[in-house]
């Protein structure tokens, strides 16, 4: 009908579209930035790359699949502790640092098993009971001395400048292939079967969405994600301390990182942990206080902006600058905004 109104379903716009050419420039000027750039400042942004891909693992875990996990400690703690064994055994530095973080994700396919049957807050909980369990586990192994710890002495084959250098760009390698694998997965019909997944679990199975696999590939990912987080971790401070690798204060951070940004969002984590990296920087010193402080933003975001910061921003004004979903766009006067998202990650 000639009278019909029209319509556009669309996903990169012309912000969108210069908002990559943005993102590519940004990552050219990252990776000379050890070349041109002091130490501190890289060993600053090297710390930025591991929170962008705690917040981000975290937010592909629960904000889209709807695994709301307060363990993930678990992962960071024990791909650390599988890197200073292969360390130990042998293997030379970084390359044990990557094999960590895989063995890592490995252990986590059996755990997926069992783990995975639990729902809400009994997966929650599981994986808090997870952590907990892996860390008692390695505070046996003597190499390890209990909660004293132990060091990754391989690393000290480099000089101080060789490993700054070195831990930034294997840091920003990491931080930009996870990212990429999320948004190409939110991209595909995959990333709309977790969402139908996190929504209603039992209505996505009678469509014909293989729940148990989505999920599997959603808990690996994230495991080795934070695994690799935590082998950078170790590969800046050199030092393992169970009571510190296998600390809820790193699912605590993930938790306020994605709130803040924005769950369920994709540039929203990544926005909380910049937001994140500088309060740290500004008031990290201030010890209890500051923890403190966290756990009131925490509520006050959870309460008064549920949809974090990068969400209140695209609901307000449309923006979408990474889209993982689709747009449709009405003619205006339509009787509905002329801007509205559909589709997985809308």
């Amino acid at each position: 009908m000639s009278g019909a109104p029209t319509f556009a379903v669309e996903r990169w716009t012309r912000e969108s579209a210069a908002s990559g050419a943005a993102v590519a420039i940004i990552v050219v000027l990252l990776a000379v930035t050890p070349l041109i750039g002091s130490a501190n400042v890289v060993d600053k942004l090297t710390t930025l790359f591991v929170y962008v891909i705690l917040a981000s693992m975290w937010n592909a875990l629960a904000g889209y699949a709807g695994l709301v996990s307060v363990g993930q400690q678990a992962f960071f703690g024990i791909g650390a502790y599988f890197s200073i064994q292969l360390s130990v055994h042998g293997f030379p530095a970084y390359p044990s640092l990557i094999a960590g973080a895989v063995g890592a994700a490995v252990l986590a396919v059996p755990i997926s098993f069992f783990m995975l049957r639990l729902r809400g807050g009994e997966f929650s909980i599981g994986m808090w009971v997870l952590a907990e369990a892996l860390h008692l586990l390695v505070n046996q192994d003597p190499l390890i001395q209990g909660e004293t710890g132990t060091s990754m002495i391989s690393l000290n084959a480099f000089t101080h400048e060789q490993r700054l250098a070195t831990n930034y760009w294997l840091a920003l390698a990491s931080m930009l292939v996870l990212l990429g694998a999320i948004f190409m997965l939110l991209r595909s019909p995959f990333g709309a079967s977790i969402q139908a997944i996190r929504d209603d679990e039992e209505a996505a199975a009678s469509v014909g969405v293989r729940v148990q696999a989505a999920k599997r590939t959603v808990f690996v990912l994230a495991a080795f994600g934070c695994a690799l987080a935590g082998v950078l971790w170790l590969a800046t401070s050199v030092t393992f301390q169970p009571k510190t690798n296998f600390g809820v204060q790193w699912t605590a951070y993930m938790i306020l990182m994605a709130l803040v940004g924005g769950l369920g969002t994709f540039e929203g984590p990544i926005l909380g942990a910049v937001l994140f990296f500088v309060l740290q920087n500004e008031f990290g010193e201030n010890g209890v206080w500051y923890m403190a402080g966290l756990g009131i933003v925490a509520i006050l975001f959870a309460l008064f902006l549920p949809r974090g910061l990068w969400g209140e921003i695209e609901s307000r004004f449309g923006i979408r600058l990474l889209p993982v979903g689709y747009r449709l766009r009405l003619p205006a006067g339509h009787g509905r905004k002329s801007d509205e998202p559909v589709g997985p990650g809308g």
